[in-house]
C-alpha cells in the first residue's frame, strides 16, 4: 500500500500544518481515509464544500461542460460565463451589477483594493483587527495576521478594533478610499458583527465618500443562513468579494462591483478567471443551493446545533458564537489538542485562531448527524485532552 504522507512530504513545498491523516473520498458531508474510516466532516474543505462534497448537480454540471469546452479566455464572451455572471447578480445585495471572476478569494481582494484605488485617486484603507482577507501581497496589507516576516507591505493600510465605530471614524483621513470588513470574521474567532455597528460603518461611508468593500469569501453562499451576510445585515456594499463556496469544490473567485467603480478595462485580468469549466460548476451550486433552500436550512441547522450544544456545555468553553452554519467555540485552553482528539473520535473541525474551535459543516448536512458531531465534540470537550 502507497504511504501517501510519505509521498506528499518528499515532494510538497509545505506550507501547512497537517494533521496525520489522509481524504481520498468524500460524499455530502462525509468523508473517508486511506483506510476507510468515516468522519463527520465540519470543515467543508475550510468553508468551501457548502453544497457537500461529489455534490452529484455539480459533477454532472463538469461532466457535460468538459466534453464541450474547458478554457476560454476573458477577451472573448462565452455562454457559461455570461449566465453565470448574471446569476450571481440576481443573487447578489441590491446595487452590486458587475462581477470580475477570478480563481481564489485572495484574487478577488486583490482585485476589490485596485478597483477602489482606480475609482478614488485613493491609497488609504482601513481594515479591522484580527481580520483576514487573504495571503498574497496586496491581500495580505489588508489582513490584519500573518504580516511580520513579509514586511514592508503595501503602504496606506491601517487597523482599528472590529465593532469601535468611534474608533473607525477617527481613523478615517483624506486619503481613505475605502473601508475593508468581514461581516463575520473567520479567521478571527468567528466573530459576528454587531448590527448597529454596520450600520454606521454605511453611514460613515457615505458620509466620507468612502467606499465599502465586504468580505464574504467566508461567509458567502448560505454559511450564514441567507445567501450572504449582507442581506441579514441589510449592508449594500460598493464592492463584495466572493469564493470559497461559489463553485462546489471548484477554484473560484469573484469581485462584484456597483455602478459607481470605474472601470479597469485594460488594467486587470486573470488567464483561468471565469473559465467554463469553473462557470458551469459555480452555475450548478447556485441552483443548487437555491432550489433546496440551503441558506434557510443553515439557519435552522445552526440554532438546532447551539440549542443541543449549550444544555451540555462543558465547563472548559467560554464563549458560543453563531450565525447559520457558521460557529466558534472559544475555550479556556488552547483548542488545538482538543481539535485531534475530536478527529480521533470522528469529526473533522478547524481551529480559528488560538483558542477557538470553528465548525464550517456542509449545508447538506442531516441533522441527525450534526447533532451527532455536537454530541461527540461536548464528549471531548469534557475529557482531558492530554490523556
Amino acid at each position: 500500500m502507497t504511504n501517501w504522507i510519505e509521498l506528499e512530504q518528499k515532494f510538497a513545498f509545505e506550507v501547512f500544518p497537517k494533521r496525520d491523516l489522509v481524504i481520498i473520498r468524500g460524499q455530502g458531508a462525509s468523508l473517508w481515509d486511506d483506510r476507510g474510516n468515516e468522519y463527520i466532516d465540519c470543515t467543508a474543505g475550510i468553508g468551501v464544500a457548502n453544497v457537500g462534497h461529489a455534490n452529484p448537480d455539480v459533477v454532472e454540471a463538469l461532466h457535460a461542460q468538459a466534453q464541450k469546452l474547458i478554457t476560454c479566455p476573458g477577451i472573448f464572451y462565452n455562454d457559461a460565463r455570461a449566465r453565470l455572471m448574471q446569476k450571481l447578480v440576481r443573487a447578489a445585495p441590491q446595487g452590486l451589477t458587475r462581477a470580475f471572476l477570478c480563481n481564489s478569494g485572495t484574487e478577488a481582494m486583490e482585485a476589490a483594493i485596485k478597483f477602489a484605488r482606480l475609482t478614488t485617486g485613493k491609497n488609504g484603507f482601513i481594515s479591522a483587527m484580527r481580520g483576514f482577507h487573504g495571503r498574497s501581497m496586496g491581500a495580505l496589507s489588508a489582513t490584519y495576521k500573518y504580516r511580520e516576516e513579509f514586511e514592508p507591505l503595501i503602504p496606506g493600510h491601517q487597523f482599528v478594533p472590529f465593532g469601535n465605530l468611534s474608533k473607525l471614524e477617527a481613523a478615517i483621513e483624506t486619503d481613505t478610499g475605502a473601508i475593508i470588513l468581514e461581516l463575520v470574521q473567520g479567521e478571527g474567532g468567528v466573530r459576528p458583527a454587531d448590527p448597529d455597528y454596520l450600520k454606521g460603518v454605511q453611514a460613515l461611508c457615505n458620509q466620507n465618500d468612502v467606499l465599502l468593500i465586504v468580505d464574504e469569501v467566508q461567509t458567502g453562499f448560505g454559511r450564514t443562513g441567507k445567501m450572504f451576510a449582507c442581506q441579514t445585515y441589510e449592508i449594500d456594499p460598493d464592492i463584495m468579494t466572493l469564493a470559497k463556496g461559489i463553485a462546489g469544490g471548484v477554484p473560484m473567485g469573484a469581485t462584484l462591483c456597483n455602478d459607481r467603480i470605474a472601470s479597469a478595462a485594460g488594467k486587470h485580468g486573470s488567464t483561468f478567471g471565469g473559465n467554463p469549466l469553473a462557470c458551469a460548476a459555480a452555475e450548478a451550486t447556485i441552483d443548487y443551493l437555491q432550489s433546496h433552500g440551503l441558506a434557510e436550512r443553515a439557519a435552522e441547522l445552526g440554532a438546532a446545533f447551539v440549542g443541543r450544544f449549550n444544555t451540555r456545555s462543558p465547563t472548559v468553553v467560554r464563549e458560543v458564537r453563531q450565525l447559520g452554519l457558521m460557529i466558534g467555540i472559544e475555550l479556556k485552553a488552547r483548542s488545538r489538542p482538543y481539535l485531534e482528539k475530536l478527529m480521533l473520535a470522528g469529526v473533522l473541525a478547524l481551529p480559528a485562531g488560538p483558542t477557538v474551535i470553528r465548525l464550517l459543516p456542509p449545508l447538506v448536512i442531516s441533522e441527525e448527524k450534526l447533532l451527532e458531531a455536537c454530541d461527540i465534540l461536548a464528549d471531548v470537550l469534557n475529557q482531558d485532552p492530554s490523556a
